[in-house]
């Protein structure tokens, strides 16, 4: 048995009491965050030297900060700590402040039943209960570790309730074996010969999206209807994106429930739309979304997700004979006949079929 975390993601209906709470929280986590950040870098710049600073010492210049909860301005510090662990690591850049904009979330833990889901209720400190939507039973085991408290764009409140309970993970036979290769049209093709059919969301919105936007242009800035407009260009983007991750969520699971392992390539996404000017079409099929799915639904369940290199020449080498062409170095090239063994192929079928080989050779090795 070992100890695994679950998140639950919920809607929440606050009263307009909590709402203000909750704005003020959201506001005070922000400035903890943002004002250690400029004390800390100031200070260096000054003395060379890091400086240790909490956000009960920031309380007697910013009074107000006591009316918020204090686990959540203590994991803003937590959070500013690990951006520049990930800094210094050289696995990201300098930490950037926090945008109101931006920063709509903040993060409490559960201290002796703090925390705690009552019916249709979540019990939250210093707000009581707040009414949320559970769509799903929580088990009795499951333990209740923090919840992050956010507003998206359009007004919304949810809360992500994080649990840890006891999962056993029996490793899984092998006997069914998928490759998945990404396609900016279809998500992807499959060793089978399956197209994953995305019916590209972002895409059938545009015209929409422009027709409001180009509304937003001609109202005064920060006027009420500026404003009004904003949202109306906000719950676009929020069905957009809900519809992507909806159908990912579904396909997922049904590759998940099929296959025993599965094999991608390890891609960059950010890099590839930026290198070759696909950016619309990589950011529209949630491909990086889909794989993180498929991963942490596979782990669950015991089976397989194997990455394969993202040089490995997939698309260039026949399944059959191992032949490289190197005429297929042109994208533009869908099908083509092996020279050696005179085989027929479909320029991503036969890269799915060697990622699903080259997949099981990394993973019987």
């Amino acid at each position: 048995m070992s100890l695994t975390n679950r998140a639950i993601k919920c809607r929440m209906y606050p009263s307009e009491e909590q709402k203000v709470f909750f704005a003020k929280t959201f506001g005070c986590s922000r400035l903890v965050y943002n004002k250690m950040l400029e004390l800390k870098s100031k200070h260096y710049s000054e003395t060379g030297k890091a400086l240790n600073i909490t956000p009960a010492m920031l309380k007697p210049e910013f009074p107000f900060l006591k009316e918020a909860d204090s686990l959540a301005l203590a994991n803003a510090q937590l959070n500013l700590q690990s951006a520049f662990s990930e800094f210094f690591k050289g696995k990201a850049g300098y930490p950037n402040f926090k945008k109101k904009q931006t920063a709509q979330k903040y993060t409490t833990n559960n201290q002796k039943g703090t925390i705690a889901v009552i019916d249709n209720h979540i019990k939250l400190p210093k707000v009581s209960l707040v009414k949320i939507k559970l769509h799903r039973q929580i088990p009795n085991d499951w333990r209740i570790k923090s919840a992050t408290v956010s507003r998206n764009s359009c007004g919304k409140f949810y809360v992500s309730i994080l649990f840890e309970f006891e999962h056993e993970v029996e490793p899984h036979a092998i006997n069914n074996i998928v490759g998945l290769d990404f396609s900016m049209h279809e998500l992807y093709l499959s060793s089978d010969g399956e197209m994953a059919n995305y019916p590209k969301f972002y895409r059938k919105a545009q015209n929409k999206l422009a027709k409001e936007q180009r509304k937003l242009s001609k109202c005064a800035y920060r006027s009420n209807n500026y404003y009004k407009q904003k949202r109306k260009i906000a719950k676009i983007h929020e069905k957009i994106t809900n519809q992507r991750k909806d159908f990912l969520h579904k396909l997922s699971r049904k590759i998940t429930n099929s296959y025993d392992v599965v094999c991608i390539e390890d891609l960059n996404m950010k890099s590839m739309s930026q290198a070759l000017n696909f950016g619309k079409s990589v950011s529209d099929n949630g491909w990086g979304m889909f794989t993180t799915f498929l991963d942490y639904k596979l782990s669950y369940e015991g089976k397989y997700l194997v990455k394969v290199d993202k040089w490995y020449s997939s698309s260039q080498t026949c399944n059959v004979c191992g032949y490289k062409n190197p005429q297929t170095k042109d994208l533009s090239i869908r099908k083509w006949i092996c020279p050696q063994c005179n085989t027929f192929h479909d320029r991503d079928i036969n890269a799915a079929i060697n990622i699903k080989n080259e997949g099981m050779c990394l993973l019987l090795s």
